[in-house]
């Protein structure tokens, strides 16, 4: 079996390692727009030598974003400076993705450090959308239920956004269908409450989420992949789960999706998560084992040798780690370090290297 330090091949993408920077929201643009923030957060880790960096959750829509304060991909003038950013990652030889994502009810919201509560118009919010009209919770904004003909418009929003990242230059997009985000509500029983061709059924539950997939595979380069974030469960009885994320990452595979990037949660307030190391790298192994689709493991991966095991066991093709790499985003190389692999460093480092590490 590989290891962690191995590469991944996925179509003609091949990442030097299997340690992927996941998305994370960093709440500081300006109507989508990328800015010195987002070039520091981003280059850093890419820096610091991880195969493949993520940008947070990046709207396709205005309305899709989950604070005024997110990043966007809904207008062209937001590739400029996505494509240096992307420049930069490509000079360190690592891999750029973007992750694609519409908020759906949950928009609309302030940033977690100011209480995650509704953002009033006048404040430079908006009604935000969804299934139904049902809010997230009594401090989100009611959204408004989606007609058929605006839940086509979201799947045509995603292939446009799509064609603004690979003009950007990234070499992976992955399609947010997590953490109670649009995509999931229309996923999750406990949300999607829809009687229509967009609701009840598994296959009627599934439909917006693989017109998304055919959506942006119909514009994104054969040889490139295609990953997408799923929460693999609801953590509450009579909600999505395992069994179902299974199901659909099979179906999934058949539209061109390349990996599931499996998460949990988010779809309701008062789910009870059981938090703890790798808490959710067994849902990945199932993805793996019964769909036949390559998966990525995430959440609470913080030691190398604890990630390392899950490449080797088979469990997972990759980790993407978050927080770990927050506070520490040289984590790669600290990595190679202690599972006695060298790692390429940067020229301008390579003073601080171990002796046999090569440069980068």
């Amino acid at each position: 079996m590989p290891s962690l330090l191995d590469s991944l091949s996925l179509r003609s993408l091949t990442l030097s390692n299997r340690i992927v920077v996941s998305p994370m929201c960093q709440y500081s643009s300006v109507d989508g727009f990328a800015n010195e923030w987002h070039h520091v957060h981003l280059a850093s880790r890419a820096v610091g030598g991880a195969a493949l960096v993520f940008t947070e959750a990046t709207a396709v829509t205005p309305e899709g974003r989950i604070s005024p304060q997110d990043l966007g991909i809904y207008r062209d003038e937001h590739i400029g400076e996505l494509a240096r950013i992307v420049r930069f990652i490509h000079g360190q030889k690592c891999a750029a993705g973007m992750q694609l994502a519409h908020a759906g009810r949950k928009g609309s919201t302030t940033p977690p450090w100011l209480g995650s509560t509704k953002v009033d118009p006048a404040a430079g919010g908006w009604q935000p959308v969804g299934p139904t009209s049902v809010p997230f919770s009594p401090t989100y904004p009611v959204p408004c239920a989606l007609t058929v003909d605006e839940i086509h418009g979201i799947a045509g929003a995603f292939r446009v956004a799509a064609q603004r990242a690979l003009a950007a230059g990234f070499d992976v997009v992955e399609i947010h269908a997590a953490h109670g985000y649009l995509i999931h509500e229309f996923l999750t029983p406990l949300v999607n409450t829809r009687t229509d061709e967009y609701g009840g059924s598994f296959d009627n539950r599934v439909r917006l989420c693989l017109e998304v997939a055919d959506a942006v595979r119909s514009v994104w380069p054969e040889r490139l992949p295609v990953f997408i974030r799923l929460s693999s469960t609801d953590w509450i009885e009579g909600g999505w789960d395992i069994d179902q994320c299974v199901e659909l990452a099979r179906r999934l595979l058949a539209h061109g999706i390349d990996l599931v990037d499996c998460s949990s949660g988010g779809a309701v307030p008062d789910a009870r998560i059981p938090l703890g190391p790798g808490y959710q790298v067994r849902f990945a192994e199932r993805i793996r084992r019964e769909a036949g689709v390559a998966s990525g493991a995430v959440g609470l991966i913080t030691e190398p040798h604890q990630a390392d095991a899950i490449i080797s066991s088979g469990q997972a093709d990759c980790v993407l780690l978050a927080r770990e790499l927050l506070r520490d985003p040289y984590w790669p190389l600290r990595a190679a370090r202690e599972l006695g692999r060298t790692a390429p460093w940067p020229v301008q480092y390579l003073r601080a290297a171990p002796r046999d590490a090569p440069a980068r």
